[in-house]
């Protein structure tokens, strides 16, 4: 239920009374990038089909007109469950996409959401959460996950008042216990329209699609320019695309608007090390082990050097210690099953496969552990 940031990426939070920010220096060259493989346009993401269209007139409709526009959407797209809509992290889609797949991450649903209550003539308001930090990771690539809800209005005539605030439901896929205490902010629609095309950015390099990951994230960068996050993503795709000097460039100019982005300064450090700038490389990693002493992913790398070693009881320590500072993280609970197996304890692997698959956030990751644990179940019945 989270939007996906890219290698040790974070979520700016602007305000009115931030600094000024520096002019960014040249982003884009273009000329070293072949076209993308599709369509990429900010003005796709709530757009609706005619198959949304004939839902909100025929499927619903009369439960609109019954109840009122507020609460008619929102039973017919979640407490009645008519959609079946089903969470699924691996890729963020747009409104019509969502739509037709029935299925999506937390920014995904909150699109389709956004789109179907401004057919109908209800405003909205986005909210980024401020959720504990997350991590996951696919193959070299680390993501930092937030999370974002919305909250809709009702029409103005069926409102006691045009700015009543208290008309505003908001919803969310976070459990009313998760969301107890967590403090958000609200934030424009062009900033969720970057984070999409951020998103979309992020998981083309997590597929090695490098060219179209730079069209997203330029689309990003243009459409939001004081949203930060899609500069470190360009940062990122530089790199990876073997010019480090436009990497710099970038990654500097999101370290000198946030001196104190760790992100940004993780992404900068070895580019600066390819580029032989040896001294700034290693005062900003200096830096960067003051404000983040075990970066993320620490202990986990060790654990599966470990396991390499078939040294599973280390393994098992060192998977545990991520364990205790992401409790329900999917991965991390299914090498600790798998160093437990090494050790001959399937009950314990079994426990931790059951944990990884109740918190797995893809289809792909969820079958994995199912059959698994479908595997582990004969042995641990026989212990």
């Amino acid at each position: 239920m989270r939007y996906v940031l890219l290698l040790l990426f974070s979520l700016l939070a602007g305000c009115a009374s931030a600094p000024q920010a520096p002019p960014a220096p040249p982003l884009f060259d273009d000329t070293r990038f072949t076209a993308p493989s599709q369509h990429i346009s900010a003005d796709d993401v709530f757009a609706l089909t005619d198959a949304m269209r004939n839902y909100v007139k025929h499927d619903i409709g009369q439960q609109l007109r019954m109840k009122g526009a507020q609460r008619g959407l929102i039973d017919a797209l979640y407490n009645r469950g008519e959609l079946k809509l089903e969470y699924d992290s691996a890729v963020t889609r747009n409104a019509a996409e969502a739509f037709e797949a029935r299925t999506g991450n937390c920014l995904s649903l909150v699109i389709m959401t956004a789109a179907f209550a401004k057919e109908v003539g209800l405003p909205v308001r986005f909210h980024s959460v401020y959720v504990p930090e997350t991590w996951s990771r696919s193959g070299n690539l680390y993501f930092s996950s937030g999370h974002v809800n919305l909250a809709i209005g009702k029409k103005p005539v069926e409102a006691r008042a045009v700015f009543d605030f208290a008309e505003y439901v908001t919803i969310d896929f976070l459990t009313p216990r998760e969301m107890r205490g967590v403090h958000t902010q609200v934030i424009d629609e062009d900033t969720i329209v970057a984070m999409y095309l951020n998103n979309r950015a992020a998981e083309s390099l997590a597929q090695e699609r490098v060219d179209d990951a730079y069209w997203w994230a330029r689309a990003a960068v243009e459409h939001a320019p004081t949203f930060l996050t899609p500069y470190n993503t360009l940062g990122v795709i530089y790199s990876m695309h073997g010019d480090a000097q436009r990497a710099a460039d970038v990654l500097r100019y999101v370290v000198s608007v946030e001196p104190g982005n760790r992100q940004a300064m993780a992404n900068l450090v070895p580019v600066l090390e390819r580029l032989g700038s040896t001294q700034e490389a290693q005062e900003l990693a200096q830096r960067l082990a003051r404000l983040e002493p075990q970066p993320p992913f620490h202990y986990f790398n060790q654990g599966v050097a470990a396991m390499h070693a078939r040294d599973y009881a280390r393994a098992k320590s060192l998977f545990q210690q991520e364990v205790d500072r992401a409790a329900y993280y999917h991965e991390f609970h299914f090498w600790l099953a798998l160093a437990n197996l090494g050790l001959g304890d399937a009950k314990e692997a079994r426990k931790h496969l059951a944990v990884a698959l109740d918190n797995s956030t893809t289809r792909f990751d969820r079958d994995l552990y199912a059959a698994k644990l479908a595997h582990l179940k004969p042995a641990t019945r026989l212990r």
